[in-house]
């Protein structure tokens, strides 16, 4: 099983619930005759503080992989990069208990509180896929943040399209550890 487990990008805000990257990636699994079952455990507006209240019941599900994508809304509302980096790794240190393989999703910070935050920010998750030898997925929303034909008028949140993007990014990702 694959807990895909995030904020809105993962629950997938603004887009019907089969256009969202995990109910892509069942269909890609799905078709690829793989036996995985995908679980959308997106919350929207959720913080890595959000996600170790959530991580442990989350856990009964037994998921063989763990899709990590929160931080985001940290990065929006300014939050504490250290109190994220601790958070990061309660979830991870969790999932690691649980057996749980990990892949990590990188996340990029607005340059809204400046180059030394977003810096701070962004060094996280490789630093953490380093330290804890994950899977790591530089940036989730690469060609999609920012480009107005994949995004909402927010410029942030995907559209159908743009969750096709996410979608490829994340099986790339996901396909070789679904293998083991």
């Amino acid at each position: 099983m694959v807990l895909a487990f995030g904020d809105s990008l993962t629950a997938g805000f603004g887009v019907k619930d089969e256009e969202s990257y995990p109910s892509q990636l069942q269909l890609k699994i799905t078709s690829a005759g793989l036996p995985h079952e995908v679980i959308n455990a997106g919350v929207s507006g959720d913080t890595t503080a959000g996600g170790v209240r959530r991580i442990r019941w989350l856990m009964k599900h037994n998921p063989d992989i763990v899709i990590l994508a929160l931080g985001a809304n940290d990065g929006l509302r300014g939050l504490s990069v250290d109190e994220m980096r601790g958070n990061l790794e309660t979830m991870i240190e969790i999932c690691s208990e649980h057996k749980a393989r990990i892949l990590l999703a990188g996340m990029k910070a607005l340059p809204n509180y400046g180059e030394d935050y977003m810096n701070a920010f962004e060094s996280v998750f490789p630093e953490l896929a380093g330290k804890y030898n994950l899977t790591f997925l530089p940036f989730l929303l690469e060609g999609v943040a920012g480009e107005r034909e994949h995004t909402q008028p927010d410029g942030l949140h995907p559209v159908a399209s743009g969750y096709r993007i996410v979608t490829e990014l994340v099986w790339k990702t996901l396909q070789p550890m679904l293998q083991k």
